[in-house]
């Protein structure tokens, strides 16, 4: 096993929070209808794509029905399909459609994780269950030795990779950089970029179109070179 594979299976076995545990698997016994009868991962997730990604894209957390359900970073919702078909237009993603584990999706160049691991209640993650999950993003962009350029989906995500690469020894610019969409900070060897997070809530209102993420995504890969 190489060690990202190494540090998944340890991620995947994490149950250093109550609270999530209980929610993650209560999401999986009790699905909405549409879902019932399928196997749920309920389980926390790895990052996934490129070992050699010169591009890292983090999230806020797995959804309760989706990446909890399909067992793969942004896959089985609306913001899973809006993400991956904007890495496909950007050549970063083999297929512009992640259906889960095994359905030969491949990035290139990228690479796909989050600041919480599990399905947290109403996509809000405790302070202490966020500090739980950092070690496991300072080690994922440890591990991508190639990695130049930090794309952050929303506020969290920006918050908690600043937090990562503060714990990796980079020293952040004074006074902390404000996240906002087509925000940009250098920290250590990384560009950060900000982009609205696709949700729901964001693209269904336009404050989140695809021409916006695609110059977001673009971006953030000119920046990584």
């Amino acid at each position: 096993m190489s060690s990202l594979e190494q540090l998944g299976a340890e991620i995947n076995a994490c149950r250093r929070c109550p609270r999530l545990v209980e929610w993650r698997e209560a999401r999986a016994a009790h699905p909405p209808r549409r879902y019932r009868g399928e196997a749920y991962w309920a389980r926390p997730l790895e990052g996934f794509g490129d070992p050699a990604a010169r591009l890292a894209i983090v999230g806020l957390a797995p959804a309760a029905h989706g990446a909890n359900r399909t067992g793969r970073m942004f896959t089985g919702d609306r913001s899973g399909e809006w993400l991956y078909a904007a890495l496909h237009r950007a050549g970063l993603a083999n297929r512009p459609a992640s259906e889960g584990r095994g359905d030969g999706l491949r990035l290139e160049g990228a690479y796909l994780t989050a600041v919480v691991r599990c399905a947290p209640p109403a996509n809000r993650p405790a302070p202490a269950e966020r500090d739980n999950c950092l070690p496991y993003l300072e080690r994922e962009l440890s591990l991508l030795g190639e990695c130049r350029a930090i794309l952050a989906l929303g506020a969290f995500a920006w918050d908690g990779a600043l937090r990562a690469l503060r714990g990796l020894g980079a020293e952040a610019p004074r006074p902390k950089p404000r996240f906002g969409h087509g925000a940009e900070a250098r920290v250590g060897r990384w560009e950060m970029v900000g982009c609205y997070h696709p949700s729901q809530q964001n693209t269904f209102t336009g404050r989140l179109t695809e021409p916006m993420l695609d110059a977001a995504i673009g971006r953030a890969r000119d920046l990584a070179g």
